[in-house]
């Protein structure tokens, strides 16, 4: 088939790579010139395991070409997947300005039957809204194209989003249209060979299925943070209770695991948007505000320990970090934890000496230079004379540290680990100073 994807971020590029990787033919387009020069040249613009090496593949089988130009695009292929951002407008609703273009775009330039689908994590009600858009768009040219508006949301998880894309739990489709329907099923295919994983809906139940996929997921993990705090303060561990419950089949293991919030571009936007559309629908929504509140807070626990340890002023301390992207295997900063740990770091006057595996160059982006941010080579770089070291991202490279050195780098040996990755009576045994979410028992015994 001939496709055509609007949007090269996490979404669209992995959509256009994994369809080019079945044989497909795939047209990816952005307006961003640079980008897309960078794109034909085989770079990537973020780090996601196994998406540069398959479309780089893809490339030099002249299945994936890159394209500023839209016209061309839709000119191209039958299908156009619309993969656009949804930033949070001011009142936490999802901006779809940049859908709604790429829609009007599609009615300009279309001159043949399109099935045009929707990607984009969208309200419920935005498909309504594309093909209202490409319909006003027709009638400017007095034109009367048949198409097809299609939802299709994506189920991707960063860090994992390859392996997601080809081995999905699920593949929905949001559609009336018997022929659209046959369409997706037919390019689907190649991932829907084991068992028939297409679930077909109408489109607003398509729409909605996305945001309370990741509402669920949200929920899980404040609950579990909100169980770590209450642990905490009666002196139970959080880790042994999770092993508790997660063994319940009707609960589970995923997303319980305590730590200092969820970030990136999904959860805190999605959760945002849900709460406004309940509330412009005049429905209560508390436990989505819970969920959202809730992990505000979470997000402050990390800071609030260090001050909590060495006081409230920071000015001759020099604080090590681990881990700035909101989770491992990404280079994704977005409303991460670490970013609310280093605001209160830097207003109580610390220097931070900080380390991630793939964020350093975002993390310069963002930050810009500063004499107060050094980003090192190493992390144990990043311990050297330091008074704390904060963990706030759980990468494999932080899980088994030469504690021995870690004391030896270190000008006080204090761990403050918003991941929970060390035993508590194991850290303590080698003098070292260990603080955990949630494990308040653990670090009672230990300080007995």
């Amino acid at each position: 088939m001939d496709i055509s994807v609007f949007g090269s971020g996490y979404v669209g590029l992995v959509q256009a790579a994994v369809m080019a990787d079945v044989g497909h033919k795939v047209t990816c387009m952005d307006v961003d010139k640079e980008r897309v020069k960078a794109l034909k040249a085989g770079t990537v613009p973020f780090y996601e395991p196994g998406l540069a090496p398959m479309m780089q593949e893809a490339i030099d089988n002249k299945l994936l070409t890159f394209t500023d130009n839209a016209g061309a695009a839709i000119r191209a292929s039958d299908f156009l997947f619309i993969a656009v951002g949804t930033p949070s407008d001011t009142d936490g609703a999802a901006d779809l300005k940049y859908v709604l273009e790429v829609a009007a775009t599609i009615g300009k330039h279309m001159t043949e039957r399109k099935v045009v689908i929707v990607k984009s994590t969208v309200p419920v009600g935005t498909a309504d809204k594309v093909k209202a858009a490409i319909t006003e768009a027709l009638a400017e040219r007095g034109e009367d194209i048949p198409f097809d508006v299609v939802s299709n949301p994506e189920f991707l998880k960063e860090g994992s989003a390859v392996a997601d894309a080809t081995r999905p739990d699920r593949i929905v489709i949001g559609s009336d249209s018997p022929q659209a329907i046959d369409d997706l099923r037919i390019m689907y295919q190649a991932y829907n060979r084991n068992r028939d994983k297409l679930m077909v809906m109408d489109q607003r139940s398509a729409e909605m299925t996305k945001y309370a996929a990741n509402a669920m997921l949200a929920t899980k993990i404040s609950f579990i943070n909100e169980m770590a705090n209450i642990a905490e303060a009666v002196g139970a561990d959080i880790e042994e209770v999770r092993r508790g419950i997660g063994a319940d089949p009707r609960i589970g293991y995923q997303f319980i695991y305590p730590g200092a919030g969820y970030g990136g571009s999904c959860f805190p936007k999605d959760i945002r948007a849900l709460k406004h559309l309940a509330k412009t629908h005049d429905q209560a929504a508390p436990i989505i505000t819970a969920v959202h509140d809730t992990n505000q807070r979470q997000k402050n626990k990390l800071g609030e320990r260090v001050l909590n340890c060495l006081g409230a002023d920071l000015s001759k301390y020099r604080i090590a970090v681990w881990g700035l992207a909101f989770k491992p295997n990404t280079d994704d900063l977005r409303e991460a934890p670490s970013s609310y740990l280093l605001d209160v770091l830097w207003s109580q006057g610390a220097t931070v000496q900080a380390f991630d595996p793939e964020a350093m160059d975002n993390a310069r982006k963002l930050y810009g230079e500063r004499e107060d941010f050094v980003l090192c080579d190493s992390k144990e770089d990043a311990l050297k004379r330091a008074e704390c070291l904060v963990i706030c991202t759980e990468w494999k490279a932080f899980f088994s540290p030469n504690f021995e050195q870690v004391k030896k780098l270190m000008k006080r040996p204090l761990i403050i680990d918003g991941r929970n990755l060390y035993d508590p009576a194991y850290v303590a045994e080698l003098g070292i100073e260990y603080y955990a979410i949630g494990r308040g028992l653990s670090v009672k015994k230990v300080h007995a």
